[in-house]
């Protein structure tokens, strides 16, 4: 009789789980308010206020609504700091599987992707974070480093150009645009 309690638990809380698992991520209408109005200050913020509305939207872009997903994301951003890159690929694509609507997972499997050389996943992982955050700055620019690796700085420009536009202090950005210009200078963009 205890066995079949137990076992029935079991059963319950991996039911529970998958449920939780597979429910489709939503951003609140909060959230989606709150990433806007953080936007729009970045627009025109300085260099240091920059920084802090960087953070904050980092955290809210994190956030999957889902204490599970989280979990994955942690984990594999363990896995990457750690450079275990495989086992941080299968985090993330668990992740990806249980949430495609969470756009932070599809950025930092393509990340991985990326540091593994699988650059035709990389650039489509990366297509997908930015369908379903146009406004992720940092996506934005890891695009633009793909087309610096294969050679394009043409495009490339122009896609730092639209990270700059979001966050005029990407530090990266900046560095990207200032190393591409002589050589863009000149052309047609």
């Amino acid at each position: 009789m205890i066995a079949n309690h137990l076992n029935l638990k079991a059963i319950v809380a991996a039911t529970l789980f998958t449920v939780t698992i597979s429910m489709p991520l939503a951003i609140s209408a909060a959230e989606n308010s709150k990433e806007s109005e953080l936007l729009g200050q970045l627009v025109s913020a300085d260099a240091d206020r920059a920084r802090g509305l960087d953070r904050e939207l980092q955290a809210l872009w994190r956030k999957s609504g889902s204490a599970a997903m989280d979990l994955l994301l942690s984990r594999a951003t363990k896995a990457m700091m750690a450079g275990d890159l495989p086992v941080a690929l299968e985090h993330l694509t668990a992740l990806t599987d249980h949430a495609p609507d969470f756009a932070r997972g599809w950025y930092e499997r393509a990340r991985v992707f990326h540091a593994l050389g699988a650059y035709g996943p990389s650039v489509a992982d990366l297509e997908r974070a930015l369908a379903l955050n146009p406004n992720d700055y940092d996506a934005i620019y890891a695009l633009g480093t793909v087309f610096e690796q294969f050679r394009d700085p043409k495009h490339a420009y122009e896609v730092y150009l639209r990270a700059k536009a979001i966050h005029p202090h990407h530090e990266e950005v900046l560095s990207a645009l200032e190393r591409l210009r002589p050589e863009v200078a000149g052309k047609d963009l």
